[in-house]
């Protein structure tokens, strides 16, 4: 009796340690590649990626694109490194990403777009609002603000996805020197 609660005892831990490992390695996989508050990999899309790359797309990235086709990056936290949370209001600065053409959208903690009266759930290189230098300036948050605004929900964390839609040569190349928006906290409840 000693040996059959040892052995399942045993059994019952390593499948525990097994699932919990797994689980992480598929919900908390950055890519390796990482311009400032921004993460990606060159393996999402491809047949080099792996079988926890394969579950994270499958979990996380539903229709996902072939990475010869689009480039995907993550932002879970803004530039200084604090988790995205709809308690505050983000400034998303920058330009037109290196791309044919690009998208920024967000998504909550289950990896769906984020309900809101507007129907406002991204941005992208044709929808934006330039200021006169060409720039673009995104705010995100569960507040109205004025011209561009992509609606969050309060108390609530989220994501952000850069969609790079036939990247230039540079992008797969080195996706670490890729230039994304900045993610600037501008205020919290």
């Amino acid at each position: 009796m000693k040996t059959l609660v040892y052995w399942g005892s045993a059994l019952a831990a390593a499948l525990a340690v097994a699932i919990l490992s797994a689980w992480w390695l598929v919900t908390d996989y950055d890519g390796g590649y990482r311009t400032g508050p921004w993460t990606t990999s060159v393996v999402f899309g491809s047949v080099d990626a792996d079988m926890y790359t394969r579950a994270r797309v499958a979990l996380f990235g539903l229709l996902a694109l072939d990475k010869r086709e689009t480039m995907y990056y993550q932002a879970r936290v803004d530039s200084d490194g604090d988790w995205l949370t709809g308690n505050c209001t983000y400034r998303l600065e920058g330009r037109d990403l290196a791309a044919h053409w690009w998208s920024i959208t967000a998504y909550d903690a289950d990896s769906f777009l984020i309900a809101n009266e507007d129907d406002v759930f991204s941005f992208s290189q044709t929808t934006t609002a330039r200021e006169s230098d060409g720039s673009f300036v995104i705010r995100i948050s569960a507040d109205r603000q004025e011209k561009n605004w992509l609606p969050v929900k309060a108390g609530e964390t989220f994501d952000l996805t850069a969609r790079f839609y036939n990247p230039d040569a540079s992008v797969h190349v080195d996706p670490a020197a890729a230039v994304l928006p900045s993610i600037v906290k501008e205020t919290c409840r």
